[in-house]
């Protein structure tokens, strides 16, 4: 079997990464509307709602930040076995953890896709009030606070929601699985 080919029936997966706020939930909600509308079978896979199903289990020290992503991983390798693409959205701090996952999931349908938002932006958001917390004193562990963040050296791509709206951000992923050959299987169903 030609690796294309593997691909096409293995599934993709789609690893959203950078700091809160940074717009990796709102990019992979549309990217999914986008995706499903041409006939793609998607899972989104977001790290609050894996965390949020473990909680009693899981806190915010560097282990269980690790653990979260490969619960999210093996989550997606579970969809990614039935062809489906999955769109994982999750801050994903560490280098070596993101590695590591792409390892699992195979270079070739693996994308990692930075959420490049300067922290003051996501600061200004700060949908979930953790950067207040933190800057209160009243949360610790906050990645890009008082817990660092890891910026991919080689990401598939960069987007930023400081410049592009979260439609042209998906537009630019649409075209990059294009450009890979990851679509081919998406044509609307008959």
């Amino acid at each position: 079997m030609t690796e294309e080919g593997s691909i096409a029936q293995r599934g993709v997966c789609i690893w959203l990464t950078g700091l809160s706020g940074s717009g990796k939930s709102t990019t992979a909600t549309v990217l999914a509307q986008r995706l499903a509308a041409i006939g793609c079978r998607v899972r989104v896979l977001d790290g609050d709602v894996v965390r949020a199903q473990r909680a009693t289990r899981l806190g915010f020290s560097r282990a269980d930040r690790e653990a979260n992503a490969l619960s999210v991983a093996q989550a997606a390798g579970e969809a990614m076995a039935l062809g489906e693409i999955a769109i994982c959205a999750l801050i994903s701090p560490y280098r070596d953890t993101r590695d590591h996952v792409r390892a699992m999931m195979g270079p070739a349908s693996f994308i990692e896709v930075f959420m490049d938002t300067p922290l003051a932006l996501c600061e200004a958001r700060d949908v979930k009030g953790l950067y207040r917390r933190a800057r209160t004193g009243a949360l610790r562990g906050v990645t890009g606070i008082d817990d660092p963040y890891e910026p991919p050296v080689s990401p598939d791509v960069r987007l930023t929601t400081a410049t592009t709206t979260p439609e042209e951000n998906v537009d630019t992923l649409i075209r990059l699985l294009e450009h890979r050959g990851l679509l081919s299987r998406c044509s609307p169903r008959g």
